[in-house]
């Protein structure tokens, strides 16, 4: 049966191939000279990308520490803010990006913040400095953080040739050509 569903998913994709509409999952690895960059942003010049944020996007607070440290949204994107740990807690960012102040809220509320323009947002907790975290609000509906290993994952890219581009924290935004044909990496290196 398995072997069927492959066969048959296999046909579906040369069909649609064959319309001029395969999408493939563009994978890579981004990298600071040569150790491997866990919190990188890369994201795909695409006019014909797909509609407006629709998952749950979450900057969760636990731990004295924000989570993820990098998040991406696709510009539109709210953003909630809930504080899961056990003292209260004050978002803002008063820097590039989006500006605003949450104010002081204890344990168990949330709060949400909508990231309208592209950039990136610095996020810290007045009460506690060593917190601080990124949100990067892209222009585009393809876009992915790279993981603790440096790799990253654009699921159901159209094939073709785009323009791409990679943001990490402290460093410059690359630009540069990714091709997405099911086969190319993409690899990202700062130098």
């Amino acid at each position: 049966m398995r072997a069927l569903m492959v066969a048959v998913g296999g046909i579906l994709l040369l069909t649609t191939a064959t319309r001029g509409l395969a999408a493939f999952d563009l994978v890579g690895t981004t990298r600071v000279g040569a150790r491997v960059e866990p919190n990188a942003v890369v994201w795909l010049e695409a006019a014909a990308a797909p509609g407006r944020e629709t998952r749950k996007v979450v900057l969760d607070q636990r731990n004295l520490t924000f989570s993820p440290h990098v998040l991406a949204v696709r510009a539109g994107a709210t953003v909630e803010f809930p504080n899961r740990d056990r003292v209260f807690h004050n978002v803002f960012s008063f820097h590039d990006g989006k500006r605003f102040d949450l104010g002081m809220y204890p344990v168990g509320a949330s709060r949400d913040v909508t990231f309208g323009t592209p950039g990136v947002s610095r996020i810290f907790c007045n009460i506690h400095p060593n917190m601080a975290a990124y949100v990067i609000a892209v222009d585009s509906g393809y876009f992915a953080a790279s993981d603790a290993s440096g790799r990253f994952q654009i699921a159901a890219v159209p094939a073709g040739t785009y323009v791409y581009h990679a943001w990490h924290p402290g460093g410059a935004t690359l630009t540069g050509s990714a091709t997405v044909d099911g086969e190319t990496p993409l690899n990202v290196r700062w130098p």
